[in-house]
């Protein structure tokens, strides 16, 4: 049996691959993302769009899981899900959410926060008939998203099962409890690693339709 860990206070790293100035940055925040989005994809970090989303449901209380982006336009950004999935459940409650976007590789990290809300029907069926064939089919047997399941031989069996049923469909249909949030943001914050910890944060806030920036303490 290993050793449980009691002190990891000698695990750590310093920062000093770049600065944030206030000087040097967008004055919108959405351009400042698609600068350091962009950067991460020129650096071919792994899965880049990969962000966590945080949502509470109506008792406060928080749930934390990976989602990819896809979509970040200036109209807000992108994700889709089951609608019923925990994430479904806690917005149709709770219509608030924070993206945190981690690139460790850079030293950065972006937080984007703000109101939620689905996406049209349209959008929603354009991007489900852009997704690999056995993605589609994984949308429909994966229901509820987060119920019980008895194994995963159950889970492979429904998949094929469908695959069966639907070899001879040229378009599959999308799922009606199947489709797109967006998060139309209200508060940005960027965060570049430093040394010594004291790192550099900006965040803008909107404030009357105007986007405030800020520097705030590490």
């Amino acid at each position: 049996m290993n050793d449980v860990i009691k002190d990891l206070s000698e695990l750590r790293l310093t920062y000093e691959k770049d600065a944030l100035y206030e000087e040097r940055v967008a004055e919108d925040p959405h351009q400042q993302f698609l600068i350091w989005f962009n950067a991460a994809l020129a650096a071919k970090l792994h899965e880049p769009y990969a962000m966590s989303i945080a949502t509470a449901d109506a008792q406060g209380r928080p749930h934390l899981r990976t989602v990819l982006l896809r979509g970040a336009t200036e109209l807000g950004y992108d994700f889709y899900s089951n609608y019923d999935s925990q994430k479904g459940l806690d917005l149709a409650v709770n219509p608030y959410a924070e993206y945190l976007f981690y690139w460790p590789e850079l030293e950065r990290q972006i937080r984007i926060s703000g109101r939620v809300e689905k996406i049209s029907v349209e959008e929603s069926k354009d991007y489900y008939l852009k997704r690999p064939r056995d993605s589609q089919i994984a949308a429909h047997i994966s229901t509820p998203q987060s119920g019980v399941i008895e194994s995963r031989e159950l889970l492979v069996q429904r998949f094929q099962d469908l695959q069966h049923q639907v070899a001879d469909l040229q378009q599959l249909e999308k799922p009606e409890f199947w489709g797109g949030y967006r998060l139309l943001p209200i508060h940005y914050e960027f965060w570049q690693g430093r040394p010594n910890r004291l790192h550099d944060r900006l965040s803008y806030e909107q404030l009357d339709g105007v986007w405030k920036l800020q520097r705030l303490m590490p």
